[in-house]
């Protein structure tokens, strides 16, 4: 009987295992596009200049600003937004939320959380 259980054990943990890699590179395939370095509100320089205040990354497994970190634990695209639940670790503790990302033709992304308590435009920076 102990020989039967631990293949199956094994067996157990590498499907969970898989499945948790299949959906962080769905997330990273929804994010990727949005991956960079942006300012909040104010078209980026680019030059070193922009308010620390203002600046915001995103990557496919996080977004940093000037309040916290964010790091991404779930995504889907719903038509041309990109919908992200995240876990965010603020001073006052840590939050979880669902926030959208809206790009725009003008290389700006549209930032709202789920309660429209926060909204931003972020304005992509050149690429160094």
């Amino acid at each position: 009987m102990f020989k039967i259980v631990r293949p199956v054990a094994g067996c157990g943990a590498f499907v969970l295992a898989a499945l948790g890699i299949s959906q962080a590179t769905a997330a990273d395939d929804n994010i990727s596009p949005l991956a960079g370095s942006y300012t909040q509100n104010v078209a980026c320089k680019g030059d070193g200049s922009d308010a620390p205040t203002a600046k915001v990354t995103i990557s496919p497994q996080e977004i940093v600003s000037n309040v916290g970190v964010c790091t991404i634990l779930d995504s889907r695209k719903d038509g041309a937004s990109v919908l992200a639940h995240v876990e965010c670790k603020f001073p006052s503790g840590p939050l979880m939320g669902d926030i959208t990302f809206t790009p725009h033709p003008d290389n700006t992304v549209e930032f709202v959380d789920r309660d429209m308590t926060y909204k931003a435009r972020l304005y992509r920076c050149p690429s160094k």
